[in-house]
């Protein structure tokens, strides 16, 4: 079973993706099952996880919704507010969907990047791991330090990285390769994180080519090995630099090196065994 790990559906007229730009005319548009369907029959893929884009659990509701009317999505990582306490009880209800899979707090958008560091949103972390979901961490290289902090601080939490942490592709230095890739390497070594092979194409100039990707592919393969590393096309804020086939394209192009057994983990198995999916 080959499964895209990360994906979204969303319809801006329900009036909360406070992030969508209104003058984007590939992001402020409607997005749903049967749009992406030709790209995942176009790749064999069997399956995918529909991941959360607005900081509500209204949201979260909908893609609940979609995942029950659509067999191929195989889980939803949803929202809660770790600002408010009360919210344990949304969560501990919406652990009882059967495809409800964890939470992401977009923490990219949060102002202060400390915040992850809060003591008031720590009972967060905690309900993830005393309800055994997974948690989807998304932010910048400049949080890998906090991140790590927590990671560590809560060990039996199922992390998975969202986009390699997003590093600046564009904006390439040695330095700010370094920065990026020594935080990377500090979570895959001191935490039980995966990463998920995801977004670099949109991190990266528009005239990208896979060789502008190949260093931080090889680099997250390195330090995460395939077992821990899931495939993802962030369908359909990829369209924002690459169609799904040419990222698609590229990842094969950046893994083509590797055994059988590490393909197959990377676009289906890794993601199968750490969302514990039934496909």
């Amino acid at each position: 079973m080959q499964i895209d790990a990360h994906q979204h559906f969303w319809d801006p007229r329900r009036g909360d993706y406070d992030w969508m730009p209104r003058d984007n005319p590939i992001l402020y548009r409607a997005y749903a099952p049967p749009d992406l369907a030709p790209h995942l029959n176009a790749h064999g893929i069997g399956a995918s996880v529909l991941v959360q884009a607005a900081a509500t659990i209204y949201e979260t509701e909908y893609m609940l919704g979609l995942a029950d009317a659509t067999p191929t999505v195989a889980g939803v990582v949803g929202w809660i507010d770790f600002e408010k306490p009360d919210d344990l009880r949304h969560l501990r209800r919406l652990a009882g969907h059967p495809k409800f899979l964890g939470v992401r707090p977009m923490i990219q958008d949060i102002a202060d990047d400390d915040w992850m560091l809060r003591e008031d949103v720590q009972w967060g972390f905690q309900a993830v791991c005393d309800l055994d979901l997974t948690f989807d961490a998304l932010g910048f290289p400049r949080h890998l330090a906090n991140f790590h902090t927590i990671l560590t601080r809560y060990p039996t939490m199922r992390v998975v990285v969202d986009h390699c942490m997003k590093p600046q592709i564009r904006d390439h230095s040695d330095e700010s390769f370094a920065f990026w890739a020594d935080g990377m390497t500090k979570i895959a070594e001191d935490t039980d994180a995966f990463c998920k092979f995801s977004a670099l194409v949109t991190e990266a100039n528009p005239n990208w080519t896979a060789d502008d990707l190949r260093p931080y592919a090889a680099h997250v393969l390195e330090v995460f090995g395939p077992e821990r590393i899931m495939w993802g096309s962030d369908w359909p804020v990829c369209r924002l630099a690459a169609t799904y086939d040419q990222w698609r394209s590229a990842a094969l192009d950046l893994t083509s090196h590797l055994d059988e057994a590490a393909e197959a983990a990377i676009f289906g198995g890794t993601a199968k065994a750490f969302y514990r999916l039934d496909v």
